[in-house]
């Protein structure tokens, strides 16, 4: 009887405790605003889903492993933060200023990370059908570090995802999975897709000029209208099997070899 009272006790406070955590938008602004580059606001492992956290400063924050689930954080600064192994499944980040933030080992399927800064940031996450349009993914590394693979293959997913109008330029994808991703009007220019998957997917009026395309998977991927000036098709075999080539931008001076 006394065990069994124990427990029940030790249950109840955690039930307490776990409600505790939950937060709301004026006590996560007040834990902010004490925040500083000596002490940063403890937000870890807090239950923040389906919170309205628009406009506010996460610079000084520690989120890590904390739960996103369907917040609004568009137009938050969460530059340069560390938020591995959080949860941000349907977050709402556009807008946010993502610059050289690392988020690894996360899904965020169905994220909105339209307009947002993702210049530097690194990425191993999961973004299939997420909204990325106009983001600027400059300098990004999302690609593979192939010295780093202790749990196998890790790397980013983007199957499905809005790209159209987003700036690519000099960043990493290789090895990305981009199945049927929308790269309408992008700019890829110098941008590494080596061994990526993008079957299916449009680049229709892309600038690809100078982005490394060898040892894709180009099945039924659209290239009407993008400029292949400099591109590399390194391990392509047979020009006729890739769509749109005929009506692309500058295909004498693409690489196939």
């Amino acid at each position: 009887m006394k065990i069994h009272y124990f427990l029940s006790s030790l249950a109840l406070l955690w039930c307490i405790s776990s409600s505790a955590a939950d937060l709301n938008r004026a006590s996560v602004e007040a834990i902010l605003a004490r925040a500083s580059s000596n002490q940063v606001a403890d937000l870890r492992r807090k239950d923040l889903t389906d919170l309205d956290l628009s406009g506010l400063d996460f610079t000084h924050a520690d989120l890590w492993g904390s739960d996103l689930r369907r917040s609004n954080l568009s137009k938050s600064n969460l530059s340069g933060l560390v938020l591995d192994l959080t949860v941000m499944t349907k977050i709402n980040l556009s807008g946010a200023n993502l610059s050289n933030t690392s988020i690894f080992g996360v899904s965020m399927i169905g994220a909105n990370l339209s307009n947002a800064n993702l210049s530097h940031s690194r990425f191993i996450a999961n973004l299939d059908r997420s909204n990325l349009s106009h983001a600027n993914l400059s300098d990004a590394n999302w690609g593979v570090d192939m010295k780093n693979q202790p749990m196998g293959l890790m790397r980013v997913s983007l199957n499905n995802v809005d790209l159209s109008g987003a700036n690519l330029t000099n960043a990493n994808l290789n090895r990305a999975l981009l199945r049927h991703a929308n790269l309408n009007n992008s700019i890829l220019r110098n941008t590494i897709l080596f061994s990526a998957d993008l079957s299916g997917s449009d680049f229709s009026n892309a600038d690809l000029s100078g982005a490394d395309l060898s040892g894709c998977n180009l099945t039924d991927v659209d290239f009407t209208g993008s400029n292949l000036a400099g591109t590399r098709f390194s391990g392509v075999k047979d020009k006729s099997l890739l769509k749109g080539l005929d009506a692309s931008k500058n295909l004498d001076s693409a690489i196939f070899d």
